[in-house]
């Protein structure tokens, strides 16, 4: 009697993986980015964060700045993370600008890099993302929630090459 193995499917004899379920396979297995996200972000200087993201972001909000949207915030810092500490920036409005600045924010807004892809691109209601603990406000909750309030009040949309390049 002959005994016979079973034979299994060969990686050419299979149909490709559809990319949202490549996707979900990636992130099911591959290590987080955070802890590389966050050496990168410790070894960049604040000047060269404050260089690559403030002009982009007052591009982006320049009507509601210019309305009069952010002056509640005057002063006052928001600090924006990734689980676990980095990485993350934090902001501020100071002479109707948007300042990126070092230290900690009197409110932090803390959530998966997936969870702030979804705020930034208006997947998914904000209001959601903190109802399903995707999107956390730790500090002072009152500030954050402003803050939550004011970008889903405002018609803004992201995309990274108009955020990055776009003059105005």
């Amino acid at each position: 009697m002959r005994l016979s193995l079973p034979r299994f499917p060969t990686p050419s004899s299979l149909p490709p993986l559809p990319a949202r379920d490549l996707v979900a396979l990636l992130q099911e297995y591959l290590p987080s980015p955070s802890p590389l996200l966050g050496a990168v972000d410790n070894a960049i200087p604040v000047p060269i964060k404050q260089l690559v993201a403030e002009a982009p972001l007052n591009r982006l909000f320049a009507d509601a700045i210019k309305e009069g949207e952010f002056d509640e915030f005057e002063g006052r810092r928001i600090r924006l993370e990734i689980n676990g500490g980095q990485p993350g920036i934090t902001l501020g409005f100071w002479a109707g600008r948007l300042r990126v600045i070092e230290g900690k924010g009197e409110a932090t807004i803390r959530g998966s890099l997936a969870a702030f892809k979804t705020l930034a691109e208006r997947k998914q209601d904000p209001d959601q993302l903190f109802f399903q603990r995707r999107l956390v406000i730790e500090g002072d909750t009152e500030l954050g929630l402003a803050l939550k309030n004011l970008l889903d009040s405002l018609e803004w949309n992201l995309q990274l090459r108009e955020f990055l390049f776009r003059t105005r």
